[in-house]
C-alpha cells in the first residue's frame, strides 16, 4: 500500500463522530452499541467513563485455572486464547489497550520466556499499573521474574556486571537511543547487581523463572559502592536508578511521544508533544493524566488524526467480533464444567483471532524482538492483506462454502450467523448493515461495488439460506479496501 492510498476521511465534526475516534483509539474499537454506550453524555462523558474503568463491571470471569489441562498446567496457546478472549468481552476496553500498549513497550517474549505461569504474571502486572504512576509501573516490570529473565538480569553479579537490561531500561523503558553514554549503561547495570528471581521462602534459582517465582535482592551479589549516572553520583540501588531515570525530564517527552505516535498520529508538533510531556511531568508522571491530555487535545481530533494510522492485526480483528457482540455469546458459552475447567472449544472466536492476528504478523506474547512491533505502514504487506481479506472467512464461513470440519473447524472459525444482522433483505441494505456494524467509510463508488457484489451473491434478496454467503462475499472486498485498514 502505497502512502497515496491513505484516505481522506470525513472530518469528525459532531460529538458522535469524536466519540467514535476516541473508541477507534482508545478503546477495543467502535461499535454501534459501544459508540451508543459512551456517547450518552458527550465526549467528555465518555472520556470520563473510559478512564474511570476500574469501577465499571469487567465481564470477563473465566480464571485462567480453568484453562489447565488434566494435569493442572496452563500451556502458552491456552494463556493467548485466554488474554484475546479478555480483549473480546471486556468491558473495560482502556484497560486492555493500555495493557496492549506496554506490553509492546516492555516487549518481553514467550520465544524465550517458555513460562506460561512468568507471563501470566507479567500481564496482570501490565494490567494492574496501566494506568497509575509510570515509577510504579517501570519498578514492577523491572522486578517482574519474566523481565529479568527475558533480559539476563540473574546473571548481573557484583565484579561481572551483566549489561543487557541497563541498556534496555534506558533505550527502550526510558530516555530513548541518544540520552545516555556507555558509562551510564555500566553504572547502572552494578546497580541492578543481585536483582533476580527464586521460588520459595529461601528464594530458590532454578534456571528459569518457575510457576510461583518472586523478586529476589542477593545481597551477596549486589555491588553496593558508589555509581556515578547523569550527573548524579551515590551507593544507588536498583529503585534508586530508576528513581533518577524517571526524574529525568527526557523520560516524560519520551513516553508522551512513544503514547502520542501511538495513539494519535506519528511526529506530532512540537508544541503538542511540549504541552503533554509538561502535563506528564508536572503530574509526577501519573499515566492516567497523560492519556487524558492527549484525549482532551484538539490535534487529536484533527483530520491528520481521524483514520489515519494503520489498524494493527488486534484492532482489525478484535474491533470487528466486539462489533458483532461476540464477547456476550462466548462468555455465555464459557461454563466452567464439573472439573473446574472450560474447554478451549468454547473460546473458538479467541482462538480464531489469534490465529488471524499471528498470521498477519502480530502474536501477542511474541513480540518480534525487545523493542516490539514496528507498527504503521509495516502491518501492510502482499502477505498481511491476504490474511485481512480471509478474515472475512473466519468470522462468516457457511458449511457450503467450507470451511472444514472437525476440530480445526471449530476452533479456526467464528461462524458468525449473519442472518442475524439483517432486518433489510435488499443488497443495498445489507452493505449498509455491514458498513454500520463493521464502523467503515467508503467512498461511493467502493460502495456500489459492494452493492454488486451483494446482489450477485444473494440473487437480489437475502436469506437466512444466503445470509452468510452475503457477507463473506461484501466483507472480503471490504476488508481488502485500503480504506478499511485505517483506524
Amino acid at each position: 500500500m502505497q502512502k497515496s492510498d491513505v484516505p481522506t476521511a470525513m472530518p469528525l465534526q459532531t460529538e458522535q463522530q469524536k466519540v467514535a475516534h476516541l473508541l477507534r483509539r482508545f478503546g477495543l474499537g467502535a461499535s454501534e452499541a459501544e459508540i451508543e454506550c459512551y456517547g450518552k453524555e458527550g465526549l467528555k462523558g465518555a472520556i470520563d467513563r473510559l478512564l474511570d474503568f476500574k469501577n465499571v463491571d469487567e465481564g470477563f470471569a473465566v480464571p485462567i485455572e480453568a484453562l489447565s489441562n488434566n494435569n493442572g498446567f496452563v500451556n502458552m496457546r491456552a494463556l493467548q486464547v485466554w488474554w484475546y478472549a479478555r480483549l473480546v468481552a471486556t468491558r473495560r476496553p482502556l484497560q486492555e489497550k493500555l495493557t496492549l500498549f506496554w506490553h509492546d513497550h516492555f516487549a518481553t517474549s514467550a520465544a524465550k520466556v517458555d513460562v506460561p505461569r512468568a507471563m501470566y504474571a507479567q500481564l496482570e502486572t501490565l494490567r494492574a499499573n496501566c494506568n497509575g504512576k509510570f515509577l510504579t509501573l517501570l519498578t514492577e516490570v523491572s522486578k517482574d521474574p519474566a523481565m529479568l529473565y527475558w533480559l539476563d538480569n540473574q546473571f548481573n553479579v557484583k565484579g561481572k556486571p551483566n549489561e543487557n537490561f541497563a541498556r534496555e531500561v534506558m533505550e527502550l523503558f526510558t530516555l530513548g537511543i541518544g540520552h545516555y553514554t556507555e558509562k551510564d549503561i555500566q553504572e547502572v547495570a552494578r546497580a541492578f547487581t543481585g536483582w533476580s528471581y527464586g521460588t520459595g521462602p529461601r528464594g530458590i534459582q532454578l534456571e528459569k523463572p518457575a510457576r510461583n517465582a518472586r523478586f529476589v535482592l542477593r545481597e551477596n551479589q549486589h555491588d553496593s559502592g558508589v555509581k556515578t549516572l547523569l550527573g548524579n553520583s551515590g551507593p544507588f540501588s536498583g529503585e534508586d536508578v530508576l528513581g533518577i531515570l524517571v526524574g529525568n525530564p527526557r523520560t516524560s517527552e519520551y513516553i508522551a511521544l512513544k503514547m502520542w505516535e501511538w495513539f494519535a498520529y506519528p511526529n506530532p508538533e512540537p508544541a503538542v508533544l511540549a504541552r503533554l510531556s509538561s502535563k506528564f511531568r508536572n503530574s509526577g508522571l501519573d499515566i492516567a493524566v497523560l492519556v487524558r491530555a492527549i484525549m482532551e487535545s484538539p490535534e487529536f481530533y484533527s483530520d491528520k488524526a481521524a483514520r489515519k494510522i494503520y489498524k494493527n492485526p488486534v484492532d482489525f480483528c478484535i474491533a470487528s467480533l466486539r462489533s458483532l457482540g461476540v464477547g456476550s455469546r462466548m462468555m455465555a458459552a464459557a461454563v466452567v464444567n464439573e472439573e473446574g475447567r472450560i474447554p478451549l472449544t468454547a473460546l473458538a472466536p479467541a482462538a480464531a483471532a489469534m490465529n488471524a492476528t499471528k498470521a498477519m504478523g502480530m502474536e501477542l506474547l511474541w513480540p518480534p524482538d525487545v523493542a516490539g512491533w514496528d507498527g504503521g505502514a509495516a502491518w501492510i504487506s502482499s502477505a498481511t492483506m491476504v490474511e485481512r481479506i480471509k478474515w472475512a472467512d473466519r468470522l462468516f464461513v457457511a458449511p457450503q462454502l467450507g470451511g472444514g470440519g472437525g476440530n480445526a473447524g471449530r476452533v479456526g472459525s467464528v461462524r458468525y450467523p449473519a442472518a442475524s444482522l439483517f432486518a433489510d433483505d435488499s443488497p443495498s441494505g445489507a452493505v449498509q448493515t455491514l458498513l454500520s456494524v463493521f464502523d467503515a467509510e467508503m467512498p461511493a463508488a467502493k460502495i456500489q461495488q459492494l452493492e454488486k457484489a451483494a446482489r450477485d451473491a444473494s440473487e437480489g434478496v437475502v436469506t437466512a439460506q444466503n445470509a452468510n454467503r452475503v457477507a463473506l462475499t461484501v466483507c472480503r472486498l471490504l476488508f481488502g479496501a485500503p480504506e478499511f485498514q485505517f483506524t
